[in-house]
């Protein structure tokens, strides 16, 4: 017996974008704006984390073990603590899209800072004594010369945590976001008959979006990434 992808097509609206037309956003659209604002968070934030543990010596051992409690803890159980633990401190929920982007973001921000700070101890001495030396203050060899060259020299990592992000957001159902696994469920829950045709092709769906975002890291670092 053969397979039957037409399942797939008939549902193909409803796994790319969900009931966008009734103002739910959902599918693979949802896990790409999910992965994106997690991805742009957790880089902010691991950014800024590293630039304080490269600073301040005093704080780097309190970040690490930070850094250390997060990545020690499975990502279900932040999800979760984000989703029950916010509203019973604060007294009101958040949307639960959100709640998973922020433990998704808060996640891999203690993996970006770990590899920010590798990337910037990795860089000759000498750059930061001749930017001190050409009357530059201690911040502004940081933000100019040290962490832009960091950084590109990182792209390979980031790209390799994005796509992490990217197949993580598939947590999501847990707490009912209709992301692109979850409106998956949804359909084959209805079918009954197809779960082989309908996970290969979300299956496939997850893959290209990985290969692009290799792809444009490739054409952002060009040759000297190969």
């Amino acid at each position: 017996m053969g397979l039957d992808f037409t399942v797939v097509l008939r549902n193909l609206d409803y796994l790319l974008w969900g009931r966008l037309t009734d103002g739910e956003l959902g599918g693979l659209l949802l896990t790409v704006v999910m992965a994106v604002s997690a991805g742009i968070l957790s880089l902010a934030l691991g950014i800024a984390l590293a630039m304080v543990a490269w600073r301040c010596q005093a704080s780097r051992k309190l970040l690490f073990l930070w850094a250390e409690l997060i990545r020690g803890i499975p990502l279900i159980f932040v999800i979760f603590w984000l989703y029950f633990l916010v509203p019973a401190l604060f007294g009101g929920g958040i949307p639960n899209a959100l709640s998973v982007i922020l433990a998704l973001a808060w996640f891999s921000s203690a993996a970006i800072m770990h590899s920010v700070l590798a990337g910037l101890q990795s860089l000759p001495r000498s750059q930061y004594e001749a930017g001190i030396a050409s009357g530059l203050a201690e911040h502004q060899v940081l933000c100019w010369i040290l962490l832009p060259q960091a950084l590109r020299n990182l792209i390979p990592s980031f790209v390799g945590l994005f796509a992490s992000l990217i197949k993580d957001t598939s947590l999501a159902f847990i707490v009912n976001v209709p992301e692109l696994t979850t409106v998956a469920s949804q359909v084959n829950n209805r079918t009954q008959l197809f779960p082989t045709e309908i996970f290969l092709s979300i299956a496939a769906m997850y893959f290209v979006l990985c290969g692009v975002l290799s792809l444009a890291a490739r054409a952002v670092c060009g040759p000297s990434s190969r």
